[in-house]
């Protein structure tokens, strides 16, 4: 027994030493020391000379430091000593066309396709070895190659990816097609497929054949699929309006309606609101399902209040309270109830009567979740009233009840926001480090941002004056107060000019000014953001929203490109980075793969 135990220990020993061999010769290939590759690949070939890995990698290693004569000797001794022939075949024609000896190297490739007639089963093997090279009519002649000789071998899937690598579209969009209406387990590999070489350009070739292909496949065979994959590709080109055609048509041949509440979702997130508001009249016309259609009168409410004048609100309030009429107030309305409750707090300055209806709901039979969705609420609206500490109690019943949930962290971020209302930097800035390593991206992302604001103002302000005027202003913000909230920021901006709150004021009010249209005072707040702070953790945030600005707002192309190129060139880290770069290339007319 001892006996057999040393021998397992010696053998895990063996392996281990080869792994970590193999591993320090693949990070000298990474690092480009190529010849410090060779010798430890030697190393291990002359231990192990069976083994494919190490031989591939030694083989590899000699390409790189052009020593192709010992790669063809050691693919050779191998190949005599190995049943994998057609893959090292296919090893050995590459080394060949390294050495620009092409006719020997397609002999080589020829053989191996060969080897696959007499025994299918080398297909994947040799296939993708081609493809490492690049090879890919290869590739794809590897996998036809073993389907003519057994049909029940099938790699659609390959050899649509291979098409479309190739540029051959039609072919690729036709076999992943193909697979879509067999509605076989290949159905998630043939999404995969399509969305590969499908942008949100529609002049690009990929998309225009895709179209093309679908529509001349609806003329012969009208099934709801081709319906489904137009919708999907308007919805990848922002052509919502094209693909509320084609889910109308679903919907009335099938009778579902889920693909247009979710299109109305789609829309509302792209901020194509009025879209969005048609679509969902649509479906509270059409659905017979009285679920889906309290969710679509919900959502149309909350989309109509985002332009509301005063008696938009009286309308809309009206609306709120006929849904409760018609739905009544159980734990099935319980979203409805606390989305009216938040109207009336936050948009009708009926803070009492929101109140009394989420106390009352409180009541129903509800689970730790609904119960937590409503004392959020009662705690937002406390808030509102700056009733600060009775707002605390019930974010910390929600943490406590429900540890280690989103939610719970959701109501910690708030204890933190709220703290940091009242003037409690320090307890904020507790809450917040915790925050800051939160897997729910959002508020890991809010809690560094609060946590940075608040040390950066208080570290050198030990009566933390600046900090408290801002903070006030913010909660003015939240309070839905605009007007008293942009008064502040100026004070801010007066009493603290060149301070590190500055750029933060700056931004904030700017903000608001946005959203009260008032674009041109916007521009001028991220344009003394560069001034002042070009070089601050705000800048990017100034040049990107700067540059929206002047994209969408204010009509200023040239001096919209002129600020996402500074994105471009000197924040190649910033979050905004990618959407930058793809808002410059389509003002520069690019197209967008």
């Amino acid at each position: 027994m001892r006996k057999v135990v040393l021998l397992a220990v010696i053998l895990i020993s063996g392996v281990s030493a080869f792994a970590q061999n193999e591993l320090l010769a693949r990070n000298y290939m990474e690092q480009g020391e190529y010849d410090k590759a060779v010798t430890v690949f030697e190393s291990l070939v002359k231990e192990t000379p069976g083994n494919f890995t190490f031989v591939t990698g030694l083989v590899e290693a000699y390409q790189q430091t052009e020593a192709y004569s010992k790669a063809d000797s050691l693919l050779l001794n191998t190949l005599e000593n190995t049943r994998n022939k057609p893959v090292l075949e296919v090893e050995l024609g590459y080394n060949k066309q390294l050495q620009g000896k092409e006719t020997e190297a397609q002999a080589l490739y020829n053989k191996a396709i060969a080897g696959i007639a007499e025994n299918p089963g080398y297909a994947s093997g040799v296939a993708r070895t081609f493809q490492k090279y690049s090879l890919l009519e290869e590739a794809i002649k590897s996998y036809e190659t073993a389907q003519e000789i057994n049909p029940a071998n099938r790699f659609d899937y390959q050899l649509a990816s291979l098409y479309g690598e190739l540029g051959d579209y039609e072919t690729m969009f036709q076999m992943n097609l193909n697979m879509l209406e067999q509605g076989d387990n290949q159905t998630l590999n043939a999404q995969r497929n399509i969305s590969r070489f499908i942008t949100d350009d529609n002049t690009n070739l990929a998309n225009q054949t895709l179209r093309k292909v679908i529509l001349t496949r609806m003329q012969d065979n009208p099934d709801l699929l081709y319906n489904r994959m137009l919708s999907w590709l308007f919805i990848q080109q922002k052509e919502y309006d094209k693909a509320f055609i084609q889910e109308k048509a679903i919907a009335k041949r099938s009778g579902n309606f889920s693909g247009i509440a979710t299109l109305a979702i789609v829309a509302e997130q792209n901020e194509e609101d009025t879209l969005a508001i048609g679509i969902l009249e649509y479906l509270i016309n059409e659905t017979i399902d009285e679920e889906q259609r309290l969710f679509a009168r919900q959502k149309y409410l909350e989309l109509k209040l985002k332009s509301a004048n005063p008696e938009g609100l009286k309308d809309i309030d009206a609306q709120y309270a006929s849904l409760l009429e018609t739905y009544g107030k159980s734990a099935l309305t319980l979203e409805l109830q606390a989305d009216y409750a938040h109207f009336l707090a936050f948009r009708f300055a009926k803070k009492e009567q929101a109140t009394n209806l989420l106390e009352e709901a409180l009541n129903l039979p509800l689970n730790n979740f609904q119960e937590a969705r409503i004392k959020m609420e009662l705690a937002d609206i406390l808030v509102l009233e700056e009733r600060f500490n009775a707002a605390l109690i019930y974010y910390s019943q929600i943490q406590k009840k429900l540890k280690d949930n989103v939610i719970a962290q959701e109501a910690r971020f708030k204890v933190a926001k709220t703290s940091y209302y009242k003037g409690d930097f320090e307890w904020a800035k507790t809450q917040l480090k915790v925050l800051k390593s939160s897997a729910e991206q959002l508020i890991a992302n809010d809690a560094q941002d609060l946590y940075l604001l608040i040390t950066d103002n208080t570290v050198n302000d030990s009566t933390q004056t600046a900090l408290k005027t801002y903070a006030q202003a913010d909660l003015r913000s939240y309070q839905n107060r605009d007007e008293d909230a942009i008064a502040i920021y100026d004070r801010v901006l007066k009493d603290f000019a060149g301070e590190k709150i500055e750029d933060e004021a700056l931004l904030a009010q700017a903000l608001l000014f946005e959203d009260k249209k008032e674009y041109q005072k916007a521009a001028d707040n991220y344009l003394k953001i560069l001034e002042s702070h070009g070089s601050d953790i705000l800048a990017d945030d100034a040049h990107y929203r700067l540059a929206n600005l002047y994209a969408a707002q204010l009509n200023q192309p040239e001096k919209a490109k002129e600020q996402y190129e500074q994105i471009l060139f000197n924040f190649a880290d910033s979050i905004f980075y990618v959407d930058a770069q793809q808002k410059y290339r389509r003002l520069r007319g690019d197209a967008i793969n």
